[in-house]
């Protein structure tokens, strides 16, 4: 893995990673801080709405055995009349639950003394390397019991596209995309340990910054800078 000036490095699919998570082992000069996977439940539901999902083909169900009945229909046929509905619910469910457990699987964030990263990719693996020194900030959503998600905003020109991130970006940041640690487990650790990374890698101490409204835990701004 290499620093770059302007953009991460963005390595491609690894058939064999020398060290989990990385596509190259870290030099003896870097330390690894941490390393972490989104959490398949949460996946299911922050990214995949799997319980939205789930209820509204409930609501169809309910509205269609309903009407046979209404119709007057036995209880038995009007369950034959839903036999198909329910079958296209049980795939569709399926198929989301498996994409969230393989979005998972396939995930690993990295942090390490100097850097961010990101392996993500169900078919085709790629790997973000984020240097700490081109990350403005993190913003921290919690998620109740020490969940939560880091959300990266990157210094200057330092752009990735929002769909090659996705589903690791921040929602609805089109026009600058942020990388995002989605659903992970121990969300305050992490983000206790990238703000002292962050703060000596830049020589500036971070501030934690707390905005209810916009889900902001944690601003690796340096002091005396706007947020």
């Amino acid at each position: 893995m290499r620093a770059v000036a302007a953009a991460p490095h963005r390595g491609q699919e690894h058939e064999f990673e020398p060290q989990f998570g990385l596509p190259e082992r870290l030099p003896d000069s870097e330390r690894l801080l941490w390393q972490g996977q989104p959490l398949p439940g949460l996946v299911a539901r922050r990214i995949f709405h799997l319980p939205l999902v789930a209820g509204y083909f409930a609501l169809m169900l309910a509205w269609r055995l309903g009407s046979q009945l209404q119709d007057g229909l036995p209880l038995l046929a009007a369950l034959k009349g839903s036999l198909v509905l329910a079958l296209l619910a049980a795939v569709a469910i399926g198929i989301l639950a498996a994409l969230a457990r393989l979005t998972a699987s396939t995930t690993v964030y990295t942090l390490t003394d100097k850097r961010i990263v990101m392996r993500i990719g169900i078919v085709l693996t790629v790997t973000y390397n984020l240097p700490l020194r081109h990350v403005d900030a993190a913003h921290l959503l919690p998620l109740g019991q020490g969940h939560g998600e880091l959300a990266l905003q990157l210094r200057g020109d330092t752009r990735i596209a929002f769909l090659h991130l996705w589903p690791h970006a921040r929602p609805w940041q089109f026009a600058r995309p942020q990388p995002m640690l989605r659903c992970l487990a121990d969300a305050d650790a992490v983000a206790r340990r990238l703000s002292e990374a962050w703060a000596a890698v830049n020589a500036q101490a971070a501030r934690p910054e707390a905005a209810a409204s916009t889900g902001v835990g944690i601003d690796l701004q340096p002091q005396g800078q706007a947020a």
